[in-house]
């Protein structure tokens, strides 16, 4: 094992500890393939499926995955048609699964995320049945401002440029805390605890995915 996979490893147990106590399913996988195996070995066949914007997700060939399979119900945005979106996404409340990354995670295991739509952060926070995130160890800050400070300084811009986004950091790359109808940062959530012990499930890769 390298030293960086020993490190993320250890760092990984100590999040996951935390997260117990925070009422939150913490799991540490090296590689992305495990990660793929482990999250599909949550979702029972048959079962109902939406998700949020995530790199990560994408990263480890779950959405892929998804589809070859053809045995869950999808709940997909991206495929409905312009008039079907906005059911498309209150439909994705209802879902018995819910997959997204978490732009940050502390070592005490909070959880930081900033959205555009808010329709990520608040079917996070209630609705979806289960929701099972994707989180790679380059999201680990050892605090919330660390978090918040992350996103904005690495992960809005490079989400900004993806999305061509009309906005400072979709632009020139740099955060101009912004108050543009296009910007990402609508909804800033800390989630620090869950009142349902089984519903929030954070799989830690031993990898850099997303931003």
């Amino acid at each position: 094992m390298s030293i960086q996979k020993e490190f993320f490893a250890k760092q990984a147990d100590v999040i996951m500890k935390q997260l117990q106590k925070r009422h939150m399913n913490g799991y540490y996988c090296e590689t992305k393939e495990d990660a793929l195996k482990l999250a599909l070995s949550m979702m029972p066949e048959g079962s109902s499926i939406s998700w949020g914007g995530s790199e990560s997700i994408k990263e480890i060939g779950l959405l892929d995955t998804l589809y070859e399979k053809g045995t869950y119900t999808l709940y997909d945005r991206a495929r409905a048609l312009p008039n079907e979106i906005d059911d498309m996404l209150r439909r994705s409340y209802f879902a018995d699964f819910y997959l997204m990354s978490s732009n940050a995670i502390t070592l005490g295991g909070e959880l930081i995320n900033i959205d555009g739509n808010g329709n990520r952060v608040s079917a996070m926070i209630y609705g979806p049945k289960k929701v099972v995130m994707i989180v790679g160890m380059n999201k680990v800050t050892t605090n919330v401002e660390e978090g918040i400070a992350r996103i904005k300084a690495t992960a809005c811009p490079q989400n900004g440029i993806r999305l061509n986004r009309n906005t400072p950091c979709g632009t020139v790359g740099v955060c101009g805390n912004c108050l543009n109808p296009d910007c990402m940062c609508m909804h800033t959530v800390i989630t620090r605890n869950s009142r349902e012990a089984d519903r929030i499930h954070i799989i830690l890769v031993g990898e850099s995915l997303g931003y």
